[in-house]
């Protein structure tokens, strides 16, 4: 095939798509509206799943690199009520298969396995038009533009490629996080680093609510937390939150009665709160084949998080890879049967999401190692 292939979004899974298509020989092009790698925070801990992240690290051969950024201990989970309670609390015995390394840091081993040319940065894209015999143009805010035959959006919620598919746009789902970060939790905050444990914390409101905390232990003390609230988008408009003490002052109001280690998830970040407004795509989302272009992860099937958005761009990323490189000299074959794929393993991982568990669901779910890694009820932080 040497029909350079134009991805745009230097996410995990644009990224994965072209060092794929790089050990395949196939030249290809990601443009990034960020100026550059370390421009803005990559998130927080992921646990990459046997059956579709680590499938996906081997098929662009950097499974020995993936290990070495592997965090021991951090598939351990403690289940908490409001009051601090211990309900449940599994330590990592070494047997799980969904490992937890840091987004940055798996970004960075994917950049590093490109040439160095690969990678476009500063290339925002403003539009893209269908021109004729499947080719696409796309423009950047730079003033550039670029003409391509073979076109991938995975360029996330709000894409532009996706309205040459489909006019689906993502919706508010009812609920959104807010992210903060604890520095040095053992010597600063150790009650708080306590509760939360090597791994993962989930503390739950038994009386339902729509209130949760979920926090995760990441390098050097760090406590990553989200703190999820089910209000209407208007409710969070009414937060200042360049006013950092005020906005969680505000959050923690709704935390009224809580165990302190716990609210001081919230009230005792070393940085200011970060809202993250949830949204989705319809389940099931899917298009009719149009020649020259495609979609993968989240501008594909964006669904409410539920722990398998960066292992589900991944592994598009790796299918799209390995059927462009199956039918070099056509395309439309390929893209044919990657889409056949990709649209029921979106629509099964954005039905996992429902209504908020009780607590005995929550230790049920974990109890049980066959079970789903989502966790069906539970909206949680992308991981």
């Amino acid at each position: 095939m040497h029909t350079p292939v134009t991805i745009i979004g230097a996410g995990l899974g644009g990224l994965v798509l072209a060092r794929v298509l790089h050990l395949h020989r196939i030249p290809a092009t990601v443009y990034e509206a960020d100026p550059s790698p370390t421009a803005r925070s990559q998130g927080g801990m992921l646990d990459i799943h046997h059956d579709s992240g680590q499938l996906a690290l081997k098929a662009a051969d950097l499974m020995d690199e993936f290990r070495n950024l592997i965090l021991e201990g951090r598939q351990a989970i403690r289940l908490l009520d409001r009051d601090g309670t211990v309900l449940f609390d599994k330590a990592d015995d070494g047997t799980g298969t969904s490992p937890e390394v840091q987004r940055g840091e798996l970004r960075q081993i994917l950049l590093d396995a490109l040439p160095a040319d690969t990678v476009q940065w500063g290339h925002k894209a403003t539009g893209v038009r269908a021109l004729a015999k499947g080719r696409h143009e796309v423009t950047f805010a730079c003033g550039t533009a670029v003409v391509t035959s073979l076109l991938v959006g995975a360029d996330g919620a709000w894409s532009r490629v996706r309205p040459l598919l489909s006019d689906a746009t993502p919706e508010y789902v009812g609920r959104s996080f807010v992210e903060t970060y604890l520095h040095h939790a053992d010597t600063r905050h150790p009650a708080t680093a306590q509760a939360v444990g090597d791994g993962t914390l989930v503390a739950l409101d038994p009386d339902g609510n729509g209130k949760w905390l979920v926090a995760h232990r990441e390098r050097c003390g760090t406590l990553h937390a989200y703190i999820t609230l089910t209000k209407p988008q208007d409710w969070f408009a009414t937060i200042d939150f360049t006013d950092a003490a005020a906005a969680a002052a505000r959050i923690a109001q709704e935390y009224d009665g809580w165990a302190p280690e716990l609210t001081a998830l919230i009230t005792a970040g070393g940085t200011a709160p970060v809202l993250r407004l949830l949204h989705a795509l319809p389940v099931g989302h899917r298009w009719d084949r149009v020649p020259g272009v495609t979609l993968l992860g989240d501008a594909a099937h964006l669904s409410t998080p539920n722990g398998e958005g960066a292992n589900l761009a991944m592994q598009d990323g790796a299918e799209l890879g390995k059927v462009l490189a199956a039918h070099p000299d056509d395309i439309e074959t390929a893209l044919t049967a990657y889409e056949r794929a990709l649209f029921p393993r979106g629509a099964a991982a954005a039905a996992a999401v429902a209504n908020d568990p009780t607590p005995q669901e929550m230790i049920n779910f974990f109890s049980d190692r066959e079970q789903p890694r989502t966790t069906g009820n539970l909206t949680v932080p992308q991981r």
